[in-house]
């Protein structure tokens, strides 16, 4: 597994090709953010000096850019999936979803059909997966929240999982008591966290 970390890790540092850096499109993050400094790149505590992500944002890792705004930016995965494979990122760091304000997830997933639309049309795909790996146990990598958008094709078998038989949700006991656990866990949340922003 930790293997698996570093490569992955790697791939994002050091794109594969030739000479990586001389690509015209091949750049580095000009970021600015609303908590900068007054230089316009975001202060330094709010990003880890050992997060890809924050490299990539703080100008220091190349990145091939689709899209920039002052809350998140949108880069090519070094390690697709398919073609297209891109990853929304924050410009701040968060190490998870959790951890991530409520703001800053809706930034991020106000670009998606903005994105994946520009994505789906330039890969002549037929349509996407939505994807976030929140934790270890759920594949996460890089502990630096982002949403995967990755291009698909009909029959593309991507997924293994997609060939697996699904089955029907038995409205029985255990499914009722995971309905109050789920219930019990919203309640004892602070209101301001279930309050809707208007």
């Amino acid at each position: 597994m930790e293997a698996r970390r570093l490569a992955i890790l790697c791939s994002h540092l050091n794109p594969p090709g030739p000479n990586p850096t001389r690509d015209p499109i091949l750049r580095v993050s000009d970021c600015s953010s609303s908590a900068s400094s007054g230089d316009g790149k975001p202060e330094s505590s709010n990003l880890q000096n050992d997060c890809v992500f924050c490299k990539i944002i703080r100008g220091e890792s190349p990145c091939l850019k689709l899209y920039e705004d002052d809350m998140c930016l949108c880069i090519l995965d070094t390690n697709p999936l398919s073609h297209g494979h891109s990853l929304i990122i924050p410009k701040l760091h968060y190490p998870t979803l959790e951890e991530t304000p409520p703001s800053v997830v809706a930034a991020m997933c106000s670009k998606v059909p903005l994105i994946s639309n520009a994505i789906v049309k330039a890969t002549g795909s037929d349509s996407f997966n939505l994807l976030v790996n929140n934790g270890a146990a759920a594949g996460q990598v890089i502990f630096h929240t982002h949403i995967h958008i990755i291009p698909r094709k009909e029959r593309d078998c991507l997924w293994a999982s997609e060939s697996l038989r699904r089955h029907t949700l038995k409205l029985d006991k255990e499914a009722s008591q995971l309905v109050s656990r789920v219930r019990q866990q919203l309640c004892s949340l602070p209101e301001e966290q279930l309050v809707q922003p208007s």
